[in-house]
């Protein structure tokens, strides 16, 4: 079988870790991390917005790997609603004006702790939630006060497969990366 070729720093692993029991959990943003943070709006007052198959895949590679994913967006809109049900998420909130309260109901309804939560944000709104989880990711493409803020800053824009690489760093540290990897191969191999 073929050897995972994607590799992160040993001290970055470290700290996606999180101290003790590790990460269990992580919230998303979308726009600005989902998405590359343009809004579309038809003159029918549809919003549509652009999602990167990466992120995707990401995605539901973490809830397989045993993270699970929450989205938590300051906006709400059909497109992210279907998204999210496409990648069948179990765990989204929308129109939220107040991040850190509606993530400390999930976590209290999930039983995990600040110290098992990993977040990916790119703004202001964010950044109550980066002061309290356990790990901390932006993407590159982010306000600077959030890349100051963040444990890790992403290679990748938001929208363009940063939160694929945030999903798959947090896969690396809690050593599920290549059982997920291997788990493919074999798929592939018994065709």
């Amino acid at each position: 079988m073929p050897t995972p070729h994607l590799r992160f720093p040993p001290e970055l692993l470290l700290k996606a870790q999180g101290p003790g029991a590790g990460i269990k959990a992580a919230i998303f943003d979308v726009d600005g991390v989902l998405t590359d943070g343009r809004i579309f709006i038809s003159a029918d007052g549809e919003t549509l917005k652009a999602f990167h198959v990466l992120d995707g895949q990401g995605l539901k590679l973490l809830a397989q790997g045993g993270i699970v994913p929450i989205v938590v967006t300051g906006r709400d809109s059909a497109a992210v609603r279907r998204r999210v049900a496409d990648l069948g998420l179990a765990h989204a909130s929308y129109g939220v004006a107040d991040k850190l309260a509606v993530a400390a109901e999930w976590l209290e309804r999930l039983g995990i702790g600040w110290d098992e939560l990993a977040v990916i944000g790119d703004d202001w709104p964010d950044l109550p939630l980066f002061a309290r989880a356990a790990f901390a990711c932006a993407p590159a493409n982010a306000h600077v006060e959030a890349l100051a803020s963040a444990h890790h800053v992403t290679l990748r824009e938001g929208g363009a497969g940063a939160a694929r690489e945030f999903c798959d760093l947090l896969l690396m540290a809690a050593g599920r990366y290549a059982t997920l990897f291997d788990r493919v191969h074999a798929t592939l191999d018994a065709k």
